[in-house]
């Protein structure tokens, strides 16, 4: 399968081909007619935990995760803002891989801009953990680019976290959730000049946390882009890394439209059809973290449903 780039479409233009896309080929895959009322505890109440393992799971994430209060409202939030919701009202809505960056200061940032101290990430993931009992959290912190690394992070984490965390071991993609119990948080730490955790390290290294980001405005390129990538990829069954998938797009300094939402909402509603694409090109099984910015109930729906209709087949 080739990678189609159409660098002389609009946005418009492209979104159009996504919209046709999904009016002449629909969106149905395995498992999506599956919604829920409840996703604060769906791996509890809809995976079999002595069946199902890591790497059956497709699991939904949040881009930029911790940027729901990034900047000064009305005037620079709008510039970096990719979700509107706190991580724990996230992790309450289903989703289960969250994305963190951070400064040099131990602040949550994107770019230049800044939001709360990383502790107010930790002790919501804690809160939620403490209050379920089989959900589980891949958590990736990384240092942003442009920034140093702050001093002893990778110590604070384990002490923070260290009740939850499952140590960095490639035969963990191939346990099932029960066997992991009670651990129930991947922490991958991705520092920028300072050295990466160690083999058997309660933290994972970037290495086995990977995606193939684009910088691009255009929807129809970016979604044409996911599955190229996707396709390079062994089948989930056959890694030892999770790869993920991100349903975004970029705002670029040349474009008259700066502000996150009005840009990524160009490719944000075509989830369920970068799923069912997936499928119809021999992809289904390759699947695995597939993120959003500004998430929604049908996002989590969609990776809910794409999971059980795996597990079912």
């Amino acid at each position: 399968m080739g990678c189609v780039l159409l660098k002389s479409a609009s946005p418009a233009d492209e979104e159009k081909q996504l919209a046709d896309l999904q009016a002449d080929e629909g969106v149905d895959f395995p498992g999506s007619n599956y919604h829920f009322s409840d996703r604060s505890q769906w791996m509890a109440q809809h995976l079999d935990l002595e069946k199902t393992r890591v790497k059956d799971i497709i699991w939904p994430g949040t881009h930029d995760s911790a940027t729901d209060k990034i900047g000064l409202p009305y005037t620079t939030r709008p510039f970096a803002q990719c979700q509107t919701q706190s991580i724990y009202r996230q992790l309450l809505q289903g989703v289960r891989v969250l994305d963190i960056r951070v400064d040099k200061d131990g602040f949550v940032c994107h770019g230049i801009l800044t939001s709360y101290k990383v502790d107010v990430v930790i002790n919501a993931v804690k809160q939620f953990l403490n209050e379920t009992t089989s959900e589980f959290i891949i958590l990736e912190i990384r240092t942003e680019y442009g920034h140093d690394d702050p001093p002893g992070f990778d110590i604070w984490l384990i002490e923070e976290l260290k009740d939850f965390l499952i140590k960095q071991d490639e035969s963990v993609f191939e346990c099932t959730l029960s066997e992991l119990l009670p651990k129930r948080l991947i922490c991958v730490w991705k520092p920028q000049t300072s050295p990466p955790p160690y083999p058997c390290s309660p933290l994972w290294s970037a290495e086995y946390l990977r995606d193939d980001w684009i910088d691009t405005d255009l929807p129809y390129t970016k979604f044409m882009s996911n599955l190229y990538f996707l396709a390079e990829q062994p089948p989930a069954d056959e890694r030892c890394y999770f790869y993920r998938v991100e349903n975004t797009c970029t705002p670029q300094a040349s474009s008259a439209i700066a502000c996150v939402k009005p840009v990524t909402s160009r490719i944000r509603p075509y989830a369920r059809l970068f799923i069912s694409q997936a499928y119809k090109r021999g992809l289904g099984d390759y699947l695995q973290i597939l993120s959003s910015d500004f998430v929604e109930d049908d996002f989590i729906d969609a990776c809910i449903g794409a999971t059980l209709g795996r597990l079912e087949d």
